[in-house]
C-alpha cells in the first residue's frame, strides 16, 4: 500500500481516480480547493481530505511528509482569468515548492497531446508550460498527454451530447476536420494507476488515446450513428473559436470559458506520435462507440461518480464553502413563504432534494429556463447545467444554476447558493419543522444596482417561488 497525494480531488478526473486508488488499496489523501466540501458521503479508513487553493500557498493544509507519490489534474479552464498561462504556472509552482518538502517519489501529471509546441492554444500552452515546471521539481515525473476524453460527466463528452441531441444541424468551424484519438475514461485511469510507481515511467513523456484516428466531425457523427439520429454537420471558414464557443455554449451545459478553451485546441491534431504506452502498460482501449455506449450506462444507472461542473467557480470570493453555509441576516432582501404540508413528511423531504435538473422546479419551469437562457447568454452558467443524480445530494454539488451547500437530510434541511450572474449574493433554503415548509429566498444585494434587480424581479417572485412552495408540500408536481 503506498500514500498517494491526488490534487483536484473533486474534479472529474480527481473524484474518479480517487475511488480507484482506493480500491486497489491505496491510502488517499485528496486535495479539495474549496474548504468544506466532501469527495464522498461515504467514509473510507484510507481516505483524507486536505484543504486549500494551490494559487494561495499559504493556506495551504499541510502535506503528509511520508506520501509516495502525488498527481497533478490542476487546471483553471472553467474560471474567467486574465492570463491562463501565468495562472497555471503559478500553481504549478507552488506545488513543486510544497512537494519538495516531502518525501514524494514521484508526480504524475495529466496533459493533453501536443502535435507542435511552436503555435499552440492557450489550453494547450499552458498545460505544456506546467509540464516544464513540473520537471524542474524535486522528483521525476511522468506525464501522460490524453486525447479527448469520453465518459459521462466530462465537459468534451457533455458538448457532443447537447450538441447533437439538440440540434438537427450543426455549424462548425473548420478545424472539425483535425484529428483526434477519442480515449474512454476507465482507460484514462488504469493508465494513471497503473503509472503510480511503476519504475519504468519515471522522467518519461507518452501519449495515451484510443485505438481509432478520427476527425472532430467523425466523432460528432458517430454519437448521431450511437444514438440513432440524423445529424449534418457543416464546416465553414468564417467561424471563429469565440464564436463557436458561444454557439456551444448556448446549446451546452459547459461554461463559456471552458468551451472557449476546448475549441481554440481543436485547431491541433490530437492523436499519439508514439506506441511507448502500449510497451510499458499494455492495454486495449475502448473504440469511440464502445465507450459511449459506456458512458450512457452509467447515465441510466445514476452513477455518474463526478462531472466537470463539480468545479466551483470562485473567483472573487472565500474558497470555503463553510461561509456560505449560514445565510446572512443583515443587509440582505427576503422572499419567505411558510406551507403546511399536505404531504407525508418524507416524500416532501424526497421532492426537495429531487428539485433541479431533468426534475424541474415543480412550477413555472419555463420561467427557471428563460431566467437560466439570460445568465447562460450573459456568459453565466444557464440552467441547462442539471445535476449529477436525479435524488442524491452532496455538499458541493451543483444544481443547474445553483451550488449545494448545506444537504442535512436528517434535519430536513437544503441550503443553496446561487451561481448565476447577478449584482450581489442569493441563497435559497428549505426546511421542514412541525409538519411546515419554511421556503426562503434571501439576496444580498451589491449597491443600487442589486436593489433595483431584486425589486424588478418581485412579480416573478410573487408567482414563483409561491407555486414552487405549494407544489412542493401539497400537490403534484406540476410544469
Amino acid at each position: 500500500m503506498s500514500k498517494v497525494l491526488v490534487t483536484g480531488a473533486t474534479g472529474f478526473i480527481g473524484k474518479r481516480l480517487i475511488f480507484q486508488l482506493l480500491k486497489e488499496g491505496h491510502e488517499v489523501y485528496g486535495l479539495c480547493r474549496i474548504r468544506g466540501m466532501k469527495i464522498s458521503n461515504i467514509d473510507h479508513p484510507n481516505l483524507h481530505v486536505l484543504f486549500g487553493d494551490l494559487k494561495d500557498p499559504d493556506n495551504l493544509d499541510p502535506f503528509p511528509k511520508d506520501i509516495d507519490a502525488a498527481y497533478y489534474l490542476i487546471h483553471s479552464m472553467a474560471e474567467n482569468v486574465k492570463d491562463l498561462l501565468l495562472t497555471e504556472e503559478s500553481a504549478a509552482n507552488n506545488f513543486t515548492d510544497v512537494i519538495a518538502k516531502t518525501n514524494c517519489k514521484q508526480i504524475i501529471y495529466l496533459g493533453g497531446i501536443i502535435d507542435d509546441t511552436s503555435n499552440l492554444s492557450p489550453h494547450l500552452a499552458s498545460r505544456y508550460n506546467v509540464e516544464k515546471v513540473l520537471k524542474k521539481g524535486p522528483c521525476p515525473v511522468t506525464i501522460l498527454r490524453s486525447s479527448i476524453i469520453i465518459g459521462a460527466g466530462s465537459a468534451s463528452f457533455e458538448i457532443i451530447r447537447d450538441t447533437v441531441e439538440k440540434l438537427p444541424f450543426m455549424i462548425t468551424p473548420r478545424w472539425v476536420k483535425t484529428l483526434c484519438q477519442p480515449i474512454a475514461i476507465s482507460d484514462v485511469l488504469y493508465y494513471l494507476s497503473r503509472a503510480l510507481l511503476h519504475k519504468d515511467m519515471e522522467g518519461i513523456t507518452v501519449d495515451i488515446a484510443g485505438p481509432e484516428v478520427l476527425s472532430f466531425k467523425e466523432v460528432l457523427l458517430g454519437y448521431a450513428k450511437f444514438r440513432n439520429l440524423k445529424r449534418l454537420v457543416i464546416d465553414v471558414p468564417c467561424l471563429t473559436p469565440k464564436l463557436s464557443s458561444y454557439w456551444l455554449a448556448l446549446f451546452s451545459s459547459v461554461r463559456f470559458s471552458l468551451c472557449y478553451y476546448l475549441v481554440e485546441s481543436m485547431r491541433h491534431n490530437s492523436i499519439c506520435e508514439n506506441d511507448l504506452i502500449q510497451k510499458l502498460i499494455p492495454h486495449k482501449c475502448m473504440t469511440l462507440q464502445q465507450a459511449i455506449e459506456r458512458a450512457f450506462i452509467k447515465i441510466s444507472q445514476n452513477e455518474v461518480t463526478s462531472t466537470w461542473m463539480d468545479s466551483w467557480v470562485t473567483t472573487g470570493v472565500s474558497p470555503d464553502i463553510n461561509k456560505f453555509v449560514q445565510v446572512p441576516e443583515e443587509g440582505c432582501l427576503r422572499d419567505i413563504k411558510e406551507i403546511k404540508l399536505g404531504l407525508p413528511k418524507e416524500e416532501v423531504l424526497l421532492r426537495i432534494w429531487s428539485i433541479g435538473g431533468e426534475n424541474g422546479w415543480h412550477g413555472l419551469n419555463w420561467a427557471w429556463k428563460i431566467r437560466g437562457l439570460i445568465d447562460k447568454c450573459l456568459g453565466g452558467a444557464g440552467i441547462n447545467i442539471g445535476r449529477r443524480h436525479p435524488t442524491e445530494i452532496e455538499v458541493g454539488d451543483s444544481i443547474d444554476f445553483w451550488r449545494v451547500v448545506k444537504a442535512d437530510k436528517e434535519n430536513a434541511n437544503l441550503i443553496l447558493y446561487a451561481e448565476m450572474l447577478i449584482p450581489g449574493e442569493a441563497w435559497l433554503e428549505f426546511k421542514i419543522e412541525n409538519n411546515t415548509l419554511h421556503q426562503t429566498a434571501t439576496f444580498r444585494p451589491k449597491g443600487l444596482l442589486g436593489r433595483c434587480y431584486w425589486y424588478a424581479m418581485l412579480p416573478f417572485h410573487l408567482f414563483i417561488f409561491k407555486k414552487m412552495a405549494v407544489s412542493l408540500a401539497r400537490k403534484l408536481h406540476i410544469n
